[in-house]
């Protein structure tokens, strides 16, 4: 029996979790033991993720979700060691490009244990987010790399890393859309509780700390919102971090009187949302590829975006941060913007592919190169 050690802490961790884990529990040699650092802690932002996406509840919660970069990171690392210690596994996956990431791969890389990386390789080139060096650092201590798209390889080749760690498998973000678009069909009524209607709202969600800790870009971007809400409905789910930025900067009340304010919702909540936006204005990785999941036009709120072939099939459009007006037109410029046809993430059938090369690895006690 192979034992993975899985770190996750965020949002987008847990849907990634979600096809891979039950692409686990389908086999008879992989024992996975979910390590939850607690980098997303309330309610709608971490449990309601589990229910919701059938993930077994975390073996070990750490209750890590407070303080800087670096003094996060380093609580979650200490943390993290102590489990493996104690669980001593055969290797530790890690997910995407958050503080969990980077504390997962180097406590299990300093233990001499080998690491696996779901969505390896993206590149945003924009050195001063810490989640592309998060991302950078930890492909670059990884056994298993593997990739969402020929974009992300050609990355990882270019940054010297070994041709044989490399695995082109396609996005377990689309093996999940797959399987719980229906779901939320089926079962969330968003919609009617926040009172909006099909095709006549934009979604925005912002949360990256290169725009809520920057008090001008932030101010700038919630202004062009404003002026968006002039013209159609802008539902935003309201991230805690943007939050208290807004707060701070008193700012709250202004955009709560022009802008349909909600709490974070789950995930199918989430899904409904984004499949039923005439478009979505967000800074999220994971939203921009939900809205081309459901062929939902959007407005990144950012200067780049690692997710460029989203961009090249005419998709995503990144919004220039001028000035209020500037973000106001040209997140309306998306309006009844669709893309070119393309599948840039693969078949849906990622996480089988994951557990499959993990199994091989392991096969007879091999355990990996």
């Amino acid at each position: 029996m192979v034992k993975i050690a899985t770190i996750v802490g965020a949002r987008p961790q847990f849907i990634k979790a979600a096809p891979v884990s039950r692409a686990f529990r389908s086999t008879d040699c992989i024992q996975e033991i979910m390590i939850h650092t607690g980098q997303h802690f309330d309610e709608n932002m971490s449990d309601v993720f589990f229910t919701e996406l059938e993930i077994p509840q975390p073996d070990y919660s750490l209750g890590i979700h407070s303080g800087s970069h670096g003094m996060q990171t380093g609580r979650m690392l200490e943390a993290i060691e102590r489990v493996l210690y104690k669980e001593q596994p055969d290797a530790v996956l890690v997910y995407g490009d958050t503080n969990s990431t980077l504390a997962g791969a180097l406590a299990a890389v300093k233990l001499h244990i080998p690491v696996i990386h779901v969505e390896a390789g993206l590149r945003s080139f924009n050195r001063l987010m810490p989640e592309e060096i998060n991302r950078v650092m930890t492909d670059h201590i990884t056994e298993f790399l593997f990739a969402p798209t020929e974009a992300a390889v050609i990355n990882l080749r270019k940054e010297g890393i070994a041709e044989h760690k490399i695995y082109h498998v396609g996005d377990v973000m689309y093996d999940a859309a797959l399987y719980y678009g229906q779901k939320a069909d089926n079962s969330s009524r968003i919609l009617e509780m926040i009172r909006v209607d099909p095709k006549k709202y934009v979604l925005a969600t912002i949360h990256r700390p290169g725009n809520t800790d920057d008090p001008a870009r932030l101010q700038t971007i919630f202004e062009g919102l404003c002026q968006v809400g002039q013209e159609l409905p802008v539902v935003l789910p309201l991230h805690p971090r943007t939050y208290g930025a807004l707060q701070r900067m008193n700012l709250l009340e202004k955009v709560r009187d022009q802008i349909k304010i909600v709490e974070p919702v789950g995930y199918l909540d989430m899904v409904m949302l984004e499949k039923w936006a005439s478009l979505i204005a967000t800074d999220s990785g994971g939203v921009q590829k939900e809205a081309f999941f459901y062929e939902v036009p959007c407005a990144t709120l950012r200067s780049e975006t690692e997710w460029v072939e989203l961009v090249e099939l005419g998709w995503n459009h990144l919004v220039r941060m001028d000035d209020r007006q500037t973000v106001c037109l040209d997140i309306l410029a998306v309006l009844d913007h669709s893309g070119k046809a393309g599948k840039p993430y693969g078949d849906g059938e990622a996480a089988r592919r994951i557990a499959d090369a993990v199994e091989r690895a392991f096969e007879a006690g091999g355990g990996f190169d």
